[in-house]
């Protein structure tokens, strides 16, 4: 993986959730976080699919998983999966009380019928 382009370890994350589900009231399976601007968006499992449009809007190329345990990084331009790549700075995941999906309070009872 080549760090020099789309990846900025400095850069903490714009939260513990989905940007956009978060404004608009929504809710997410998993969260994904863009490596260079440190964008918090939902996976493409989600309703929404906030992480994938991100990279559509800005051309960010990597994104990082924002769950627990997972270290994993996909490139958008080379459809390609890197099991670890750099550290990036903290917090690397949403809080551990937070529930998948999430948040607490606006997953409908019936969300796994909405997963996509």
């Amino acid at each position: 993986m080549t760090t020099a382009s789309g990846i900025d370890p400095s850069v903490p994350p714009s939260g513990s959730g989905c940007v956009e589900c978060d404004e608009a009231g929504g809710w997410w399976f998993h969260l994904r976080r863009c490596a260079q601007c440190g964008h918090i968006g939902c996976c493409d499992d989600s309703p929404a699919k906030h992480a994938t449009a991100h990279h559509r809007a800005t051309g960010h190329p990597l994104i990082r998983s924002f769950e627990p345990g997972e270290e994993w990084f996909w490139d958008y331009t080379t459809s390609e999966l890197y099991e670890s790549g750099p550290e990036l700075a903290e917090p690397v995941c949403h809080p551990l009380d937070q529930p998948v999906p999430g948040p607490a309070g606006r997953v409908p009872a019936n969300w796994p019928d909405a997963l996509g």
